[in-house]
């Protein structure tokens, strides 16, 4: 068995473990990817492997050639990804981005649509405040009290001082606000 195939046999063999190791150490540096992110790395670092094989000429060890070519070609395609994301931020526009010469109005003003998300969302206005009086029956008093001092504008730091609750005793009253349960009664 040559060389190359040695190596070939100790990366691929239990379905490329090894490979698929040195890629995820090195992904860790980068962070805040997906699945489907992580298999084209592991293709990518196929074509390395590939492309080391036919390099190496035994100056350093093979596991340190490998590991510092896979990096630089993942940190490579990292850079190619980020400044497309980029590119994409710059062509796009947003639906808030004041139009006319007065720039009173937004894009989205200026766009004819009868589509109103409350409405969707809640339904008629009969229906909505139904859906609401469920939900705010659902709540504690210090919920209660808590969503009418949001409703009204007021910070997490205002709304424990005026209450006199601990910041755990807020943390409580919205985990409660937020709760499926509760909020499934919106919908």
């Amino acid at each position: 068995m040559t060389g190359r195939e040695q190596q070939l046999n100790f990366y691929y063999s239990a379905d490329a473990r090894r490979l698929h190791r040195i890629v995820d150490s090195i992904l860790l540096k980068f962070g805040g990817l997906s699945d489907k992110d992580r298999d084209d790395f592991y293709s990518l670092a196929n074509e390395v492997f590939v492309d080391v094989l036919r390099r190496y000429n035994e100056e350093q060890s093979f596991e340190a050639f490998l590991q510092s070519c896979l990096f630089n070609r993942i940190k490579t395609e990292m850079t190619r990804r980020n400044c497309e994301k980029r590119r994409a931020d710059r062509r796009s526009v947003s639906i808030d981005t004041p139009v006319g010469e007065g720039e009173e109005l937004t894009l989205g003003d200026t766009i004819a649509d009868s589509f109103d998300l409350e409405t969707e969302v809640l339904g008629s206005d009969d229906c909505r405040t139904m859906k609401m009086e469920k939900y705010l029956d659902r709540l504690s008093r210090r919920q209660r009290r808590v969503a009418e001092l949001l409703t009204a504008a007021y910070g997490a730091g205002e709304i424990q001082a005026i209450l006199q609750i601990t910041p755990l005793e807020y943390a409580d009253a919205m985990s409660g606000l937020r709760s499926y349960e509760n909020v499934s009664l919106l919908f």
